[in-house]
């Protein structure tokens, strides 16, 4: 993981942690600078400081822009990688917005639920103000030509059932799936 992947990480643990305890970040992050290992990075402490200098507009600015939800009732890991990413977007000018996106739904993959890397993406490209169109775009699926195509036969042994010996395989597959068929990725051995 980069130096910055690795220093926003931190920066959400510690704003998460201080949500919990219902602390101030900054006295989070003066105690990780005193009893951990690592060190905490200068990025880490930055982005701390930041998002705790700009809580309140960041706050209103993801409240504004959420769509059903209030600040407050958002799941706090959640709310903390927004913060971060509001942070960034609004402040942090030399950062790319893709990055800070990209980052940001990274966190949320690793650190939340399954719908959250589409939530943190959807508010975050609302609070950068990109349209629609400039959004991510959610990857096509894979091209599957030349895939090798298997039948399947409803009437196949389930398990317990006698297998006969001798199986025959029909050697005219065709590359387009019909029903029944699974198409399967071929496989360098």
């Amino acid at each position: 993981m980069p130096a910055r992947s690795k220093a926003r990480k931190r920066a959400v643990d510690v704003l998460y942690e201080a949500d919990l305890r219902s602390i101030d970040a900054g006295a989070v992050l003066a105690e990780r600078r005193l009893l951990t290992a690592p060190p905490v990075a200068p990025y880490t402490a930055e982005l701390v400081s930041g998002v705790l200098a700009h809580r309140d507009e960041i706050d209103a600015l993801i409240g504004e822009h959420a769509r059903g939800w209030e600040v407050d009732r958002m799941p706090v890991v959640d709310r903390s990688i927004l913060r971060l990413g509001a942070y960034e977007l609004l402040h942090r000018p030399e950062v790319p917005r893709g990055v800070v996106l990209a980052e940001a739904v990274a966190l949320a993959a690793l650190l939340s639920t399954d719908g959250s890397p589409a939530f943190v993406n959807g508010l975050l490209a609302r609070v950068a103000g990109l349209p629609a169109q400039q959004l991510p775009a959610v990857p096509d699926p894979p091209d599957l030509a030349g895939a090798i195509v298997v039948e399947i036969d409803a009437a196949a042994p389930t398990p317990g059932d006698p297998v006969d010996e001798e199986l025959e395989l029909d050697e005219e597959l065709d590359d387009t799936p019909t029903d029944g068929a699974v198409a399967v990725e071929p496989v360098d051995v």
